[in-house]
């Protein structure tokens, strides 16, 4: 009998439609050599579960309550294997406050960083003083717990107030120091370096549109054109990272490399795994094909993660 996989896509957060590309790209390697079935969260997700009885849930939930936590606790509850991070790690790693903490804590370079409540009418000036005394212009203004660059703006002086007007709905940002340079990106696999691939985007930066979007023509460049020895250092603290978070399965971290220093800006516990995605991409170069990569993520499911 085929074992029953049940891919878990769409979800509630901003990255809802790139869950669902993943999870159908996932689901068109797999159906042949097992059960499977996508399921939407939203609809009915523990009576479903409960019906279904899967063997493992294939998280390829996005952001919010799919990749911080949420969703891992109810799976662990149930005593369901499941793929990627744990309650834990992912918590911690969506947290864009909390896993810049523990990078510095472990001597991992992160630009620097001031945390407000966007509240523009009362506390606009303050935020202002702050971040001229402290980071000085350019900065980036971000959510403290989106993926996929939603809701990242690169600011100056003139267009700041207006950039933080559209993230007023927000709990708490992060406005960090801006870092200029080369966009590195490093998979890990289990406990090991999977690879590296830089991309040069015809975008401002790496957002949404230049992740997502052929059009935005994102050039992925492999072998990266680094000396060995940077190489080496970047993936140490991709490794580095992945572990001190506690992560499990597959990560991807990105880095700004400027002036021969590597920023970690964030470690992603749910890379996509879409036609454009990285990891995919990386683990090709590597000689490992998507079909396999998609088979280890699933043996490598368990239950306390």
């Amino acid at each position: 009998m085929k074992k029953k996989i049940l891919i878990l896509a769409g979800g509630y957060s901003k990255e809802r439609e790139i869950s669902i590309q993943t999870a159908k790209a996932v689901f068109g390697q797999i159906k042949n050599d097992y059960n499977c079935k996508i399921l939407d969260p939203l609809n009915g997700f523990i009576k479903e579960i409960k019906k279904f009885k899967p063997n493992v849930v294939f998280n390829a939930l996005h952001g919010r309550y799919g990749e911080d936590g949420y969703i891992q606790l109810i799976l662990e509850n149930e005593k369901i294997k499941y793929t990627h991070s744990g309650v834990s790690a992912s918590s911690i790693c969506i947290n864009k406050i909390v896993s810049k903490k523990i990078f510095n804590k472990h001597k991992i370079l992160s630009p620097k960083a001031l945390i407000f409540k966007p509240d523009l009418k009362n506390n606009f000036q303050k935020i202002l003083q702050q971040v001229k005394k402290v980071l000085k212009f350019p900065v980036v203004i971000k959510p403290i717990n989106e993926g996929s660059s939603v809701g990242v703006y690169i600011c100056n002086e003139f267009n700041f107030y207006s950039n933080l007007k559209k993230l007023t709905n927000e709990k708490e940002i992060l406005i960090e120091k801006y870092i200029p340079g080369r966009e590195i990106q490093v998979a890990i696999m289990g406990n090991k370096s999977l690879g590296t691939i830089e991309l040069v985007p015809k975008r401002k930066f790496y957002d949404y549109k230049a992740k997502y979007d052929k059009k935005a023509k994102t050039k992925h460049i492999l072998p990266v054109d680094l000396p060995s020895e940077k190489l080496n250092e970047v993936e140490n603290l991709a490794l580095k990272a992945h572990k001190i978070t506690g992560c499990k399965g597959i990560t991807r971290s990105d880095f700004r490399y400027n002036n021969n220093k590597f920023y970690l800006l964030e470690v992603n516990t749910q890379p996509g795994l879409t036609e454009l995605s990285l990891v995919p991409e990386i683990a090709k170069f590597k000689g490992i094909s998507f079909y396999n990569l998609i088979k280890w993520i699933i043996n490598n499911a368990s239950i306390n993660r």
